[in-house]
């Protein structure tokens, strides 16, 4: 049986345990070892995602688009590209009075990119530089510029013209699970080109995305003459985590003088046929390749990308 000595005694270790808490609390050392578990903040990157070849989100290709100061390690860059999942991921820097832009997709980057150029220049041109009219880019496939017009903006890419593949891969053939009546490739272009009859053979096409992968490097275009437009498309290249490309700007620096020259005109309309879907218009001007599109901005976010 506990007596009143003992809560006599329990009552005096509390009373100094009380005091030593407030001597601990008005001490200089307990900031200090406040700000010693308080975790910095992490390094931020803003994001935009902008559908590119549309005039609503929803339609056209998506791309994220990304801001720097200076290069982050390739593998930030690849990691940031494959957790966003999307079919490329744009990066870039300041470069005089441009920028240096590449091109990531969720596997590896690549040397060109349509529709990830125009989303860059939508976020430059709308949002970062508003009062700019045109910005140029440094890029792996040489200088490209993008001007703002009336009908959105205006692409100035290579022109690549096509010559006949005479003897296609049994696996393009297999894989996509219908004929061509002639397969094209530009030469260091990385993708086949094949050319049905008529756009309800191209829009019915289900291909067998596992045989077209066994062409990597290689990606697959199909096109045929349109109903409503010059010339309509699709894009697979599922060796770089693409399945279906929605809308794909750099396949019509060869597809825009493969078409010029068989309907004999310059300027074309052009429709990519995917789920998605999306509208070009085209114009072959010597050596260059002029592609117009809309683009409107998805969302903006922060990239949190670690401590």
């Amino acid at each position: 049986m506990r007596g009143p000595a003992h809560f006599s005694l329990l009552s005096s270790e509390f009373s100094l345990l009380t005091s030593h808490f407030s001597l601990l609390t008005s001490h200089s050392s307990l900031p200090l070892l406040t700000s010693h578990v308080m975790r910095s903040p992490m390094p931020s990157l803003t994001l935009y995602q902008v559908d590119a070849f549309a005039d609503q989100v929803f339609r056209g290709n998506p791309a994220a688009v990304v801001p720097l100061d200076a290069w982050l390690p390739d593998t930030i860059l690849q990691a940031i590209a494959a957790e966003n999942n999307l079919a490329e991921t744009a990066f870039f820097v300041p470069n005089g009075g441009g920028y240096h832009l590449r091109w990531f997709t969720p596997r590896q980057e690549v040397p060109l990119c349509g529709h990830a150029t125009l989303a860059t220049a939508y976020v430059i041109l709308r949002h970062l530089t508003p009062q700019a009219s045109r910005v140029e880019f440094t890029t792996l496939s040489g200088p490209l510029a993008v001007t703002r017009a009336e009908a959105g903006f205006v692409l100035d890419f290579p022109r690549l013209d096509p010559e006949p593949v005479t003897s296609p891969p049994l696996a393009l053939i297999r894989g996509l699970g219908g004929e061509p009546v002639e397969v094209l490739k530009f030469s260091v272009d990385p993708n086949f080109y094949a050319v049905f009859a008529d756009e309800s053979e191209v829009r019915s096409l289900r291909p067998n995305l596992t045989v077209l992968e066994s062409l990597h490097p290689f990606g697959v275009v199909v096109t045929a003459p349109g109903t409503a437009t010059d010339f309509v498309s699709r894009y697979f290249a599922p060796s770089y985590g693409i399945p279906e490309d929605p809308v794909t700007g750099s396949i019509h620096c060869v597809l825009t003088p493969y078409w010029a020259t068989r309907v004999g005109r310059t300027e074309l309309t052009a429709w990519q046929a995917s789920e998605r879907g999306g509208s070009l218009r085209c114009r072959l001007e010597g050596d260059r390749v002029y592609l117009t599109g809309s683009a409107v901005l998805y969302l903006q976010g922060t990239i949190l990308i670690g401590e």
